[in-house]
Formats: structure tokens, C-alpha cells, sequence
């Protein structure tokens, strides 16, 4: 009967409309079609006599819906209010959190050189040679089929998103995967995911998310690469400013680790990822015309006036060049105080340590004045193919070789992180299941050779080893004993090493006077713990935790009344200017942060 009545049941519609400057684009549509996926309705989108499936990121991108359009939601079938009304919801909260990217004021300019007028993506000054944008195409061997490849793909953008989640901008990540799960979901083979990614982007040109149609190339070539189909960007070995039409999201990384003064984009705008992700890099960046600028000429970009200077005068160049000093001598004041302590208004110490997911962001850190690592993430080193003794072993050494005081959280992988070379069952709540220190019972082949990695990349290093779920006394005296009959079944002295927990499962605040006896240090991971105080899943597309809420600070007072160790915080609340004062006031003498929040904190602390 009840079958019966949702066959025949009249479709239910609401009007929304798209209030955000930046329209409804692909962060947003990501976190819209995931919630609509949740209901088992069916979720349509129609606009302009078009009509989409609610459900598809990519078909919702097609609907190129900007500021001041309104489309109709329509849902029928099972759950078709409830759809409705959450998705309503999501959308308005959606449309306020959404800001719109301001504009840069341009400063005046004088210069004698022929003038380029551009768009301001991030302001600097360079003076280089221009350098046009080179990709070459390798075919390696690979026996991988593509829908392994598709899959593989959809993990790394996963693995890149919770690698990057102290990052603002890791929902791109979260984006790319939602859109490449919605594009292969009808795809058997590469030339059918090709098609489908020209046409949809097809539907895009001409309308304000034009621009995103880089995402659609940037996933495109992820699956190639998996398929063997390599292709390789070329920078040069010296200082140079990079001309092309418009970069992928994914290569704005492999740009940073190169000799890039500035970037000019032709086809790009203020709200591309690319123009978010060079914003981020801090690398001096305008859109322009480029037709007229020819390799290996230098030129001036001053991307405070949002120029570029052709043929440069004597003059010109010795005014850029003051600029160029005087920013310089700024650079280098903010850096010699990035490395000065962090002490408070009545001389308190407060240590800053780092939240490091790799070497790069360990040596990011090491610049950034980091005191140590708060945390490592050793899950970096487990991605596609199960690392190596030996590399895992170099990889811990590299990094442990940076500091003097490390905290290294063991695997914390399952549930909702999958990885391809181990088999956890799919889990209806991921966040309860099989995680962290769990993974010690299902997969102790696995941890132990981790945990050899890191007592012989140790040697005589007082490392710190951190244990992530920890929920009882017992779990954790099971897993230091586990832990040191590895050290004794390969002869090795671990005595020098401590041992602790991330504080993040509610129940350890009950147990703490008995945790006291056992454990070497305490590390507060807020993002869990927030997410278990409040039963809400830190990932929901709609429902929200207050980070802020008394409910969480009482938390924390306890455990820093009841700890006899050691506690330092290391989740995203250490790095809120709004939290720092409440966490200080309680007692807190350790943050750990992401590398780029390092130098805004200590400046937090020192107003304290």
C-alpha cells in the first residue's frame, strides 16, 4: 500500500534562487548533489524549460545558474518532503557561506614601457623573462583497466582532500571527486569519459562557470595518468614569469617547488580553482591578454597596478627594483619574527608546532617558524601501493631529521578513507566503525611494519608516537604492548620513544585519572572530538557542529584539570583567532596548526 501510494504521489517543488555572486558553482553544487543522493527520491532540477537530475554534479553544473536565477526543485517518491526540505535548507545556508571574491583595488602606476592592463589575482612584483607554458606527453606501460583507474582516481582526490583538511581550500578536492564520481558513474571507457567531459563543457562556455571547465581537464587527466598517459609540464631551471592560457588546479603544487616569479593567465577569472589555488600559493598572478608578449622577453609585472610592462625603461626597472627591496626587507622582518617565540602580554611561552601531512609541508612548517610537529599524518604514506619497509623508513627519517620534537599519529585509515591494498567491509556510519587504532586488530601486519618504520627511523630521537581512537585504558595498554613486542622481536631499544593518545573519542574524559597512569602525552584532536560531542558527522553537507559551543571548551577544561601529562590541541580550533584566548586562559601551552596558520598564531598569542 505504502509502495502503491509513493507510485502515485503528486511531485512536491520549491523555487530557490541563487543569491551568491558567484552562482550556484562546483564547491556548492558538490555538497548540494551529495546531500541529494542521501534521499531515495527522485531529485530533479529544472530551469528554462530544462529539467536535470538533482543528483549529478555535472548535470546541475549544465543548468549554469548565476546570481538572480531561480530554478525549481521538484522531488517524488519516498521521502520527498523530508528531500525537499533539507535541500532547501542546504541551499540557503549554501547561498549566505558563499562570498563573493573581491575584487583588488589597483594602486597607481608610472611607468615609461609599453603597458599591459590585467586583472588582479594575487598581488606581488617580479621582474623575469616570460616563459610560455610547455606540456609534453609520455606513455607509460599500465596494465590497469578504467574503471580501476576511475576509482583510484576518486581515492586520490579523497586521500588529497583529508591530507589538505587544515586547508580552506580543500573542498576543491571534495568537489573534483563529487564531480568525477557523477561524470564516470555512465562511463565504461576512456573515450566515453572524454566525450562526456568535452560535452559538458561545452555547456559551460560563455556562462560564469566557464572557468571551471579546467576542473573537468584536471580529472580528465587523473584517470589518463592511472591509464599510463603521462602528461608532463617543463618549467626552466631559472627565475622566470609564466605565460599560458590557463593552468589545472592540481599543477599550481608542482608550480610552487619551481624558480616561478609571477604568472599571467589569459582564460582564466577572479573565481576559477586555479585562481583560488595561486591566491593561496602567494605567487604574484594577473589575468591579461598575452598575444603580444613573446617568449623570453623580459618584463616588469606589477600585479599591485595589475600591469605588465614591455620593454621596460632603466628607470621603470630600477622602480620595480626598490619595490622589489623593499619588499624583500618586509619578507624578511615577517620571517625573522615567524621564528621569535610566542609569548603572551604576561610572558607566558606558548608553544607552536606544526600539523604536517608530508616532507614538503614538514619543511613548509620548518620556514614558517614551526617550534616541532604536533602531528604527522603518516597516512601520506599509504596511497595506491602499500609502501615499503625501506620507504617508510626514509620518508619518517627525512622528516624526524627536521625537528627535535615530533608527535607521529599512527595509520589512521578505514571507514571513510579506503585503501585499494586492504579489505575493511563497507560501513553504514564510517565514523563509528573500523578507524584508527582499530585498524590494529584487523590489520596488525600492516601496523606493525609502520611502527618498525618508525623505530628505526628514530634511532635515538625522542619521537612521539600517537595512538588516534583511543576509547579505553585497555585499547591503549593493548597497543603500546603490541607495539613494544615489535621493538622486541627485532631486537631494538625503544625506551628513549613516548607513547600517547589523540584525545578525540568523548569517553577517554571519564578515564583520565587512569589514563594518567599509562600515557606519556595527551593531543586533542578538536575535529573528532567536536564531531562525537555533537553526534554530527564533521563531512554533512547540511548539519553543522559549533566549534565555538561552551560544550566543547568544557571538554577541553577537563581534560587540561585531570591531565597529569602532557596536553597540546591539534585540531582546527588551535588556529581560530576566536579560540586562542579561551584556550590559553584555560591552560593550554601547546598548539599545533597547519604550516601557513603558524605566523598568525604566534601574532594571536603575543596579543594575549
Amino acid at each position: 500500500m505504502y509502495l502503491f501510494k509513493n507510485l502515485f504521489s503528486k511531485p512536491l517543488s520549491v523555487p530557490l534562487s541563487v543569491t551568491s555572486n558567484n552562482g550556484f558553482h562546483l564547491r556548492p553544487v558538490a555538497q548540494f548533489a551529495t546531500l541529494a543522493k542521501s534521499f531515495p527520491c527522485q531529485i530533479t532540477a529544472t530551469f528554462h524549460n530544462k529539467s536535470v537530475d538533482a543528483k549529478g554534479v555535472n548535470t546541475l553544473l549544465s543548468l549554469s545558474l548565476e546570481k538572480g536565477d531561480t530554478f525549481i526543485l521538484v522531488a517524488k517518491g519516498e521521502k520527498a518532503e523530508v528531500a525537499l526540505e533539507k535541500l532547501q535548507l542546504l541551499f540557503e545556508t549554501l547561498m549566505q557561506e558563499d562570498k563573493e571574491i573581491q575584487k583588488i583595488e589597483k594602486s597607481a602606476y608610472s611607468y615609461e614601457g609599453s603597458v599591459i592592463e590585467g586583472e588582479i589575482i594575487s598581488e606581488g612584483i617580479a621582474i623575469a623573462p616570460t616563459y610560455t607554458y610547455h606540456t609534453t606527453k609520455v606513455q607509460h606501460q599500465s596494465e590497469m583497466d578504467f574503471r580501476t583507474a576511475l576509482s583510484q582516481s576518486t581515492k586520490e582526490l579523497e586521500t588529497l582532500y583529508r591530507n589538505k583538511e587544515d586547508d580552506e581550500n580543500s573542498a576543491i578536492y571534495l568537489a573534483q571527486k563529487e564531480l568525477l564520481i557523477s561524470l564516470g558513474t555512465h562511463c565504461q571507457t576512456l573515450t566515453e569519459l572524454e566525450e562526456k567531459v568535452e560535452e559538458e563543457s561545452r555547456k559551460l562556455v560563455g556562462t560564469k562557470l566557464d572557468t571551471k571547465t579546467s576542473d573537468y581537464q584536471d580529472i580528465l587527466q587523473r584517470v589518463k595518468k592511472h591509464l599510463g598517459l603521462e602528461i608532463k609540464v617543463t618549467f626552466p631551471d631559472t627565475p622566470f614569469i609564466l605565460l599560458c592560457n590557463d593552468l589545472l588546479p592540481s599543477e599550481i603544487d608542482q608550480l610552487q617547488q619551481t624558480k616561478v616569479e609571477g604568472v599571467i593567465l589569459k582564460e582564466t577569472s577572479m573565481n576559477s580553482h586555479t585562481a583560488i589555488l595561486l591566491r593561496a600559493s602567494g605567487i604574484c598572478s594577473l589575468i591579461a591578454d598575452t598575444q603580444n608578449l613573446v617568449e623570453n622577453e623580459t618584463v616588469i609585472l606589477d600585479t599591485y597596478s595589475g600591469v605588465i610592462i614591455q620593454d621596460p625603461s632603466a628607470h621603470d626597472l630600477q622602480k620595480a627594483r626598490e619595490r622589489l627591496s623593499k619588499e624583500s626587507v618586509q619578507k624578511a622582518l615577517s620571517a625573522k619574527k615567524r621564528f621569535e617565540p610566542a609569548t603572551t602580554q604576561n610572558g607566558r611561552h606558548i608553544k607552536v608546532f606544526a600539523n604536517a601531512a608530508d616532507i614538503n609541508t614538514a619543511k613548509a612548517a620548518k620556514e614558517e617558524g614551526a617550534e616541532g610537529i604536533g602531528l604527522l599524518r603518516s597516512e601520506f604514506l599509504f596511497k595506491d601501493v602499500k609502501p615499503s619497509l625501506g620507504k617508510q623508513q626514509n620518508a619518517y627519517k627525512e622528516i624526524f631529521e627536521l625537528f627535535d620534537d615530533i608527535t607521529v599519529r599512527t595509520l589512521d585509515v578505514g571507514g571513510d578513507k579506503a585503501l585499494p591494498y586492504i579489505q575493511i567491509p563497507t560501513e553504514d556510519n564510517p565514523f563509528l566503525g573500523i578507524r584508527g587504532v582499530r585498524l590494529f586488530h584487523t590489520h596488525p601486519e600492516l601496523l606493525e611494519e609502520q611502527l618498525l618504520a618508525i623505530f628505526l627511523a628514530a634511532e635515538n630521537k625522542r619521537v612521539k608516537i600517537m595512538f588516534p581512537m583511543i576509547s579505553s585504558v585497555e585499547e591503549f595498554k593493548q597497543t603500546k604492548s603490541f607495539a613494544q613486542s615489535v621493538a622486541q622481536k627485532h631486537k631494538l631499544d625503544i625506551s628513549h620513544l613516548h607513547f600517547g593518545i589523540m584525545i578525540e573519542v568523548p569517553s577517554v574524559l571519564f578515564l583520565l585519572e587512569s589514563f594518567n597512569d599509562v600515557v606519556d602525552f595527551y593531543s586533542i584532536g578538536t575535529n573528532d572530538l567536536i564531531q562525537y560531542l555533537f553526534a554530527i558527522e564533521r563531512t554533512h553537507p547540511l548539519l553543522k557542529a559549533d566549534a565555538l559551543s561552551p560544550a566543547v571548551f568544557s571538554a577541553i577544561e577537563i581534560i587540561l584539570h585531570k591531565a597529569t601529562k602532557p596536553v597540546s590541541i591539534c585540531g582546527e580550533l588551535a588556529a581560530d583567532k576566536n579560540a586562542i584566548p579561551k584556550l590559553l586562559d584555560l591552560g593550554m601551552e601547546t598548539l599545533s596548526v597547519s604550516p601557513k596558520s603558524i605566523a598568525q598564531t604566534k601574532e594571536e598569542i603575543r596579543y594575549v
